[in-house]
């Protein structure tokens, strides 16, 4: 009888490996913090941004355990960067990155035994209590050897080693003097700059997709642009539309107020079948222009521009002088058809049949939009695909970088995902922002498969403690993939604290945008308060999405009849301070502050040596009086050190410290925008 084989047992490692788990390296690395999605999907930032790559490293016994950073450039570089342990007892890492050039990169944390480390703890306990001191000496000696030899030290540094090493050996020294030399600052650093790394263990890869700035800061500006240079002749009772070229001649006075980005509401044709009259009355007249969110009809579809706003001249020539002012421009994107929009006819497939044999109409239960059919996705996917594809790459031709996605969480995400990424294969420099005021889930995941920005919850959102956890939600975690773009209002929002809050609300509601997140916007008319609901509705009366509207811009400014009466200025100043002040123009670096006043927040943006803080008075019917409780620290301070409050709306100066009174309110200003100066 032949004897029974026995199989070796498997290690824990390769037993893990065979049920397809990863396995534990030597020295073990978790919790590797920004992974979206576990590092399915990318980390976004913008160049230059920073950012903090966390994770716990850790090892057995009591040997010296240490971490690095490894990033990966688009070009195939690394650079290895030391993490700091925040925590001992937690085991938590951390080191904050950036990237100084757009595109692809990567990064993975590498957890290490550190031999220097282990040797540098044992032999200062050692040596102090005349153990092993010959001993451990050597072993000092021997370790300083072997990273002298290493490629990578400058002469500085080499020279910092061999001379530790010939005092460590020096027996005519005092050990501890020859310790001290082992030991010494430049010795320290030598090692710090280029360690000793065994057991190297490294942690999954992480892609990171880096972008340009305006992917994470902008101040936009929203027109429909048949409504700027609009006239309503009196002697034939009709209104005359407003083109690009009329568009245009408003351009010089957006872009004074400091604006980055003029927003277009939809340019196609727009439908007849059903078109929508004012206030979204079901029956329109001869002359009413509709919706521009019912695309299509007669003359063209998602790649055409409405005959009445001019040609593809007339529409090159906006966006040529848009930036010849420093702006850009972004377009409406609304993936939906009139019931005359040439796809209906020519693939009646792309759309849903209802039982009647009709084609079904866009609904939000209450709301119907007779004038509008949703496209379903699920038919004919690869066509659908490819003729989006196509209708993007029209606009991309023409300048378009920026898109802003209407109702993209009525379309599948899978369709986003694909479309984003396919365009930034040849285009990376086009952003799109995701129009999805619905659930949290879906926000969050437009964010994740590609979207640049969100538009958020921030109209809803007017109580100090909501607005800071909202707030700190978007900061966190979240603004690894997600970055949040605030409006007070917008064409379809008018929320009861704006239709009833006054010029206070409206200055208050603006200036927290513009501080609070780094992308913000306003919508023409703004600066005019106009603050009419349509009964039953949250959104403006007579709203612009049905008609057309002629504010009358001349008779705001200098000499006019209405001259001090618009909020241009306001805004003009906010723009100036943003540009000024480069921490309003990140996300993560926010800190909130406590004040005694539960209608007041307080919260302050730091980056490099720019701090701002600012303090807010969230009720717009009265004025309040409170202190203000600074984290002295989180500005970068010392316990008791006092500093001058520059307020850049009011100009006024204040000698500030931890505890500060502070007065906002109706008959003041209700927010303190302030630049901290150090004495």
């Amino acid at each position: 009888m032949q004897p029974q084989a026995h199989r070796l047992p498997t290690t824990t490692a390769s037993r893990a490996l065979t049920h397809g788990q990863r396995a534990i390296g030597r020295i073990p690395v978790q919790d590797v913090s920004p992974a979206v999605d576990g590092g399915a999907l990318p980390t976004k930032s913008v160049v230059g941004e920073e950012f903090d790559i966390t994770a716990t490293v850790f090892r057995e016994g009591h040997d010296a355990v240490n971490a690095s950073v490894v990033l990966t450039d688009p070009e195939g570089n690394t650079t290895q960067l030391p993490m700091a342990c925040t925590n001992p007892g937690l085991d938590a890492w951390v080191c904050t990155v950036s990237a100084d050039a757009p595109g692809w990169w990567s990064y993975r944390v590498e957890g290490w035994s550190d031999p220097y480390g282990t040797w540098k703890h044992d032999a200062e306990i050692k040596v102090a209590a005349g153990v092993d001191v010959e001993l451990m000496l050597e072993e000092g000696a021997l370790v300083l050897e072997r990273a002298a030899s290493q490629d990578g030290h400058g002469d500085a540094g080499r020279r910092a080693l061999t001379d530790a090493i010939a005092s460590l050996r020096d027996e005519s020294k005092e050990p501890g003097e020859r310790l001290a030399a082992g030991t010494a600052t430049d010795v320290v650093a030598a090692m710090a700059a280029n360690p000793l790394r065994d057991a190297v263990s490294p942690s999954a890869t992480y892609t990171w997709w880096v972008e340009r700035e305006r992917a994470l800061a902008g101040a936009w500006y929203e027109i429909f642009p048949r409504s700027e240079g609009a006239e309503f002749d009196e002697t034939t009772g009709k209104w005359r539309t407003g083109t690009f070229r009329t568009a245009m001649k408003r351009l010089p006075a957006i872009a004074a107020m400091g604006f980055d980005v003029v927003y277009l509401t939809p340019v196609h044709p727009i439908g007849s079948i059903n078109r929508k009259g004012p206030n979204n009355t079901l029956t329109a007249g001869p002359d009413d222009p509709g919706s521009p969110y019912a695309i299509g009809s007669k003359d063209g579809g998602h790649d055409a521009l409405h005959p009445e706003l001019g040609d593809w001249d007339d529409f090159d020539a906006f966006v040529a002088e848009s930036e010849r002012l420093g702006m850009e421009v972004a377009l409406d994107i609304a993936l939906q058809c009139a019931p005359d929009h040439p796809w209906v006819t020519e693939h009646p497939e792309w759309f849903t049949t209802r039982a009647d044999g009709t084609i079904a109409y866009a609904e939000n239960p209450p709301k119907k939009y007779q004038d509008i059919y949703p496209l379903n996705f699920d038919n004919d996917p690869a066509g659908i695909y490819a003729e989006m594809r196509r209708v993007m790459q029209v606009w991309i031709d023409h300048g378009v970088k920026i898109f802003r996605v209407d109702n993209p969480h009525t379309k599948p995400v899978e369709f986003w995902q694909w479309l984003i990424n396919d365009v930034a294969k040849t285009h990376p420099e086009v952003i799109w922002l995701a129009e999805a005021f619905t659930r949290p889930a879906m926000m969050h995941t437009l964010g994740k498969v590609g979207f640049q920005q969100s538009y958020t919850y921030y109209a809803w959102r007017n109580e100090p403690e909501e607005l800071q956890e909202y707030v700190e939600e978007l900061a966190g975690d979240a603004a690894s993939y997600m970055r949040p773009s605030f409006w007070p209002t917008t064409h379809d929002i008018l929320t009861p604290y704006m239709q009833f809050g006054g010029p206070t609300a409206w200055k208050l509601r603006a200036a927290l945008a513009a501080t609070l997140v780094p992308t913000y916007g306003i919508y023409a008319g703004y600066e005019l308060v106009e603050h009419v609901a349509r009964p039953g509705a949250e959104e403006q009366i007579d709203n612009e999405k049905y008609e057309f509207k002629n504010r009358r811009w001349e008779d705001y400014e200098p000499g006019g009849p209405k001259a001090g009466r618009s909020l241009a200025p306001y805004l003009t100043r906010l723009n100036e301070i943003r540009r000024a002040h480069p921490s309003l123009l990140w996300l993560r670096n926010i800190t909130f502050h406590e004040v005694d006043d539960p209608t007041m927040m307080v919260f302050s943006k730091k980056r490099g040596d720019d701090v701002v803080i600012v303090v807010a008075g969230l009720d717009p019917h009265s004025t309040r009086e409170s202190w203000v409780h600074l984290d002295l620290e989180a500005l970068g301070l010392q316990p008791g050190e006092t500093f001058i409050a520059h307020d850049l709306i009011t100009e006024s100066h204040w000698h500030w410290g931890e505890h500060n009174f502070v007065r906002l309110g109706v008959d003041s200003e209700p927010v303190h925008i302030i630049e901290l100066r150090r004495r």
